[in-house]
């Protein structure tokens, strides 16, 4: 329940993020320096709390099977991605992304409160960008500014949906709780590297872009020391 709770958040910064951008649509490297920060943060959380409840997992055939599994799911998100166009295949993609993003939540939640709250700070900077993404996109397709916001309204409510089914995960024997940890620290790396920051570099890098990557990184890592 916690974690569907928390759902809320990121869901409601999507809404948000879909409203804005039906109005004022931001410039290329505002868009960057966004993609940027965001990457920092879901880098440190990757690194900081999923990657060490991991470890202290101490299965290796979870750990291998786990990460075998999330790269499978990713490599088939990026598949799709090239096969499908226009809104339709947008709202698909975006769709699947968002429930990931609720699965790892959920997971998040399962290796204990203070991991799922960092990493809904570092989800709900991404979702907001997927919010900003799908609205821009709908919006160059002519769909109407209710339209494009009840659309983005609609996907984030896959959020909930994956966190309840990552929520299980809490429950389960420690080594198989390493086999989910192990996805969900594949899927935020994917997210980092192969969205993020590919679409980030797409504009011209400037100094102050690159460093807000590293502004997130520490963001987060000061938000998790202040954390009791």
């Amino acid at each position: 329940m916690q974690a569907w709770i928390y759902t809320l958040i990121p869901a409601a910064a999507a809404i948000i993020g879909a409203a804005v951008a039906v109005n004022m649509r931001p410039g290329p490297v505002l868009v960057s320096a966004i993609q940027h920060f965001t990457a920092g943060v879901v880098f440190a959380a990757a690194a900081g709390e999923i990657l060490p409840e991991l470890k202290h997992t101490g299965s290796i055939w979870a750990t291998l099977i786990g990460g075998s599994l999330g790269v499978a799911a990713m490599l088939g998100v990026r598949s799709l991605e090239k096969r499908v166009s226009g809104p339709v295949g947008l709202m698909a993609v975006t769709g699947i992304d968002i429930l990931v993003d609720g699965l790892v939540l959920g997971i998040a939640f399962a290796a204990g409160a203070k991991t799922g709250i960092l990493l809904t700070v570092a989800l709900t900077l991404e979702v907001l960008f997927l919010g900003l993404t799908v609205a821009n996109e709908l919006g160059e397709g002519g769909a109407s500014k209710r339209k494009v916001v009840g659309l983005t309204a609609a996907l984030v409510l896959l959020l909930p949906l994956g966190a309840l089914l990552g929520g299980p995960v809490g429950s389960l024997p420690l080594s198989v709780q390493g086999g989910f940890f192990a996805f969900g620290l594949i899927a935020l790396l994917y997210l980092v590297t192969e969205e993020l920051l590919a679409e980030a570099h797409e504009t011209e890098d400037r100094p102050w872009v690159t460093a807000m990557f590293f502004a997130g990184f520490l963001l987060l890592l000061l938000i998790d020391e202040a954390i009791v």
